[in-house]
């Protein structure tokens, strides 16, 4: 009678753990193994921005980006070959995410000039951003060749589209006629700025910042038509 109930608990005992271990494996899956690795990135590529805004790119070591995480060098090397890579990386970020803003300006509703501001502040937020300083306050020289030449790339690219809603807006007359190189040059020279001046803890928030920015550069790209309703 004993050995019976010792067989019985046995088998309720191995039913239970078959049953644990199909609900839920100890170890990750490739998804969330996946996921992991990536939110790991993301946490060195940001703490390195961050080092990058703080002191500067050449005054930077990747053993203080490990020792900010609590990690050793080696940690690194599992996600990222080099400094520069960890670098053109990081400015990627920001000019990728202002490329996007001006891809959706160019296909979104409504007159070319309301579609610029919208991108504009969207521009403007990203530069207070720590990838945003990053790009700013980091030479492109800093970069290898083969960065600099993808970096410069991407600014052009993202120039071209400005430039082609300038255009687009003294077609369908919501932007004053202009020197459309010109305009845009000092659009993103504004923008790129604040990347210099903004602190957090200055009082105003991104999104307040981004909307003052906007307000002053609409200005340079009134008709005479607005002009004739102020």
């Amino acid at each position: 009678m004993l050995l019976a109930g010792n067989m019985l608990y046995r088998q309720v005992f191995v039913n239970m753990l078959r049953t644990r271990v199909t609900k839920r494996s100890p170890w990750p899956s490739p998804e969330e193994r996946a996921q992991t690795r990536e939110a790991k990135r993301d946490a060195v590529l940001r703490t390195a921005a961050r080092l990058f805004k703080e002191r500067g790119f050449p005054a930077v070591s990747l053993d203080d980006v490990a020792a900010r995480l609590n990690v050793t060098k080696p940690v690194i090397y599992r996600h990222f070959a080099n400094k520069d890579q960890i670098l053109f990386e990081c400015v990627s970020v920001a000019l990728e995410q202002i490329l996007e803003a001006a891809a959706d300006a160019q296909t979104g509703p409504g007159k070319a000039r309301d579609r610029l501001l919208v991108m504009m502040r969207r521009y403007a937020v990203i530069m207070t951003e720590d990838a945003g300083m990053c790009v700013v306050r980091t030479g492109d020289h800093e970069l290898s060749d083969a960065s600099r030449k993808e970096f410069r790339k991407l600014k052009r690219k993202i120039d071209q589209l400005i430039r082609s809603l300038i255009q687009e807006g003294i077609e369908d007359g919501s932007i004053a006629p202009c020197d459309v190189k010109m305009t845009s040059m000092a659009i993103t020279g504004a923008l790129n700025w604040v990347a210099k001046w903004y602190r957090p803890n200055g009082g105003q928030s991104a999104e307040d910042v981004a909307i003052s920015i906007t307000s002053l550069l609409q200005k340079m790209l009134v008709t005479s038509a607005d002009e004739g309703k102020s």
